[in-house]
Parts: structure tokens; C-alpha cells; sequence
């Protein structure tokens, strides 16, 4: 492992995105980085952005710590839900007596929706071709 990625490791998932994250001390730096960017860069979207940051407010640890993370698969908006889980579970390893706190907030909680399959003699998942008698 590479000294970027020292301290508390958690894994978060949403729909079909996969987030890896380390939290580690802060000292000094407060650039939270994702996929070896800075996490303003990579998540350019103000709302998805206070989304990743919210368990890091509610804990009340924002400027203590760093977040490093690596994310796979999905699109931006999977990815940041993945990554909200992640840094919620990592920081419940940190300090098992915030589990209430986040658990409260709703962040402890993978969201299930899951892309549903498409079925065969359909045109999507649940869309039907155009019926005509004739």
C-alpha cells in the first residue's frame, strides 16, 4: 500500500459504482482526492460535491481529516453516492460512537435501486412495443 492510503479503509457502493476510501489524519492538507484528483476537479457538480462532504460535516471532522479515493465503474452520480457510503463507513471504523449519529442521518444505509434488466419481447425493462390488432 502507498502513503497516500494509510489509515481507515472502507468500501461504498451505489447502483453500479464502486468507491475504495481511505480516511488518514490531516496534517495541514485538507485536498480530499479521487482518482488522483481533487475531488472539486473530479465531482464538478456544487450538489454532489456537499453530497460526499455531508458525513464528514455531520461528524464534525471536516478539517481533521483526508479523504483519498478510488472509484470504478457507474457514472458521477453513482460514484459520489458510493463514495458518501464509503467515507461514512470508514469514519465509523475511525470512531465506532459515531455509528448513531450517521446511522440517524441515513448515511450508514447502501441505497438497493438497481438497474432492472430488460426482458426479452420488450423494449426495455418495462416498455412494451406499440400493440396493434391487425
Amino acid at each position: 500500500m502507498d502513503a497516500q492510503k494509510e489509515g481507515f479503509h472502507a468500501v461504498g457502493k451505489r447502483k453500479s459504482a464502486i468507491a475504495k476510501v481511505w480516511l488518514r489524519p490531516s496534517k495541514g492538507d485538507v485536498a480530499h482526492s479521487v482518482n488522483g484528483k481533487d475531488l472539486l476537479v473530479y465531482f464538478n457538480r456544487p450538489g454532489l460535491v456537499a453530497a460526499i462532504q455531508e458525513p464528514l460535516n455531520v461528524a464534525g471532522v471536516g478539517d481533521r481529516v483526508v479523504v483519498v479515493a478510488e472509484t470504478l465503474g457507474g457514472g458521477l452520480s453513482g460514484q459520489a453516492g458510493a463514495l458518501r457510503l464509503g467515507i461514512a463507513r470508514a469514519l465509523q471504523r475511525m470512531d465506532e460512537t459515531l455509528h448513531g449519529t450517521l446511522r440517524a442521518h441515513g448515511m450508514l444505509t447502501r441505497d438497493p435501486r438497481e438497474k432492472e434488466r430488460k426482458k426479452y419481447g420488450m423494449a426495455g425493462a418495462r416498455k412494451r412495443f406499440q400493440f396493434s390488432k391487425r
